[in-house]
């Protein structure tokens, strides 16, 4: 059930909309993996701090699924436009941008700026369905373009959680050379049987709301686009992001409201929680991005063309930190085990820091104290 008012038939951002502390860079053809075209690209990015005049301070910041570019904002920590980081990147903090120039795009077929299925194609209308197939080494081609365009031939570090830690991976081993530090929190070294199957059904809860339209909704007046099937999918992916010991403690078996659901019209408080971050999530994402990011995560196998996992972990040469949180049912940390198996060199030898926390996979977001110490660790290391 939506609450609060009709959400309009997207979340995306769209030109004309205020601009805030996005900057923007545009690019020319681009071609998938899979040999599809976009005429031109666009990424919308933010950055902290100052690039050093020998460029070699530059440190990269990838989003997870639906996050954006707004790691940090001007308010501080706790303020609703702090950003989804704020704790970890900033002055003094453990991407201190007092010292490191730091880069956060918003992925390609994002839906915050950067070219994804809300944006117009060349003949005036929205790409909708018809925006191409990604994968994860796709979004990397793509800020590497932004790199380049940058000036930056070598990155201090790459450091993501979750997709984003997908992506950081994926730079350390398609661009080795680029890459002197990488930090991977949360990510697998392959998007699993059990993870495609989980995200299988988040997409046809979007695609079997009749609000969808097959993807050509944009016309559509607020309350009538796909929002109950994208806040639905919202709320199975919320159910693997956080874990039953968080959920069981904090909501117990309450009600909502002090009315008992054994009554008409009464809501367990976890369902109120649930829906009220499902609707939420409606006003600021687009339901064919989450189509296209999803599935660009189920794209993700490192070794996939390059003889395997292994053979592909054994090509990166930065220092690495692979992180796990103990209680992660989306990416468990046998995912990081391996990767901190395969990697040369990594900073606890070929075992993953793991970190206790009752919040499953958003731990990464979370529990800033313990993440901030060990990003810490990772770029204090010479290189």
């Amino acid at each position: 059930m939506l609450r609060g008012g009709r959400p309009p038939a997207t979340g995306a951002w769209r030109d004309g909309d205020p601009v805030g502390d996005r900057r923007f860079a545009a690019f020319g053809a681009f071609r998938t993996e899979g040999g599809a075209e976009l005429p031109g690209f666009r990424l919308a990015y933010e950055t902290w701090g100052e690039l050093s005049p020998a460029r070699d301070n530059a440190v990269l910041v990838v989003h997870a699924l639906t996050g954006d570019s707004h790691v940090r904002g001007n308010a501080g920590p706790g303020h609703p436009t702090a950003g989804w980081w704020p704790d970890i990147v900033g002055p003094g903090a453990a991407i201190d941008t007092d010292r490191w120039f730091v880069i956060a795009p918003n992925m390609l077929g994002g839906c915050q700026g950067s070219t994804g299925p809300a944006s117009i194609a060349p003949d005036g209308y929205e790409w909708a369905s018809r925006f191409p197939y990604l994968t994860i080494r796709d979004q990397v081609e793509a800020q590497r373009a932004l790199a380049d365009a940058l000036g930056i031939d070598r990155w201090a570090a790459v450091i993501g959680g979750s997709m984003g830690g997908m992506h950081a991976l994926e730079w350390a081993i398609s661009h080795p050379e680029r890459v002197a530090r990488v930090g991977i929190l949360a990510a697998p070294p392959v998007n699993t049987a059990d993870q495609i199957a989980l995200n299988s059904v988040q997409l046809e809860a979007i695609r079997i709301d009749p609000g969808f339209a097959g993807g050509e909704y944009y016309d559509a007046v607020p309350g009538e686009g796909p929002h109950r099937g994208l806040a639905l999918a919202r709320r199975m992916a919320l159910l693997n992001y956080r874990s039953p010991t968080e959920l069981n403690q904090r909501f117990q078996r309450s009600w909502q409201s002090g009315v008992s659901p054994l009554g008409h019209g009464g809501r367990f408080a976890v369902e109120s929680y649930l829906d009220f971050h499902g609707n939420k999530f409606t006003r600021r994402f687009d339901a064919n991005s989450y189509l296209t990011v999803v599935e660009a995560m189920n794209s993700h196998d490192v070794g996939r063309d390059r003889g395997g996992v292994e053979a592909a972990l054994a090509r990166v040469t930065a220092t690495a930190l692979v992180l796990g949180i103990d209680s992660d049912r989306l990416f468990p940390v046998d995912g990081q085990q391996r990767i901190a198996r395969g990697i040369p060199d990594t900073l606890d030898g070929d075992q993953a820091a793991v970190i206790t926390s009752d919040f499953g996979h958003d731990g990464f977001l979370i529990e800033t104290g313990v993440v901030g110490h060990h990003l810490r660790r990772l770029l204090a290391v010479p290189v």
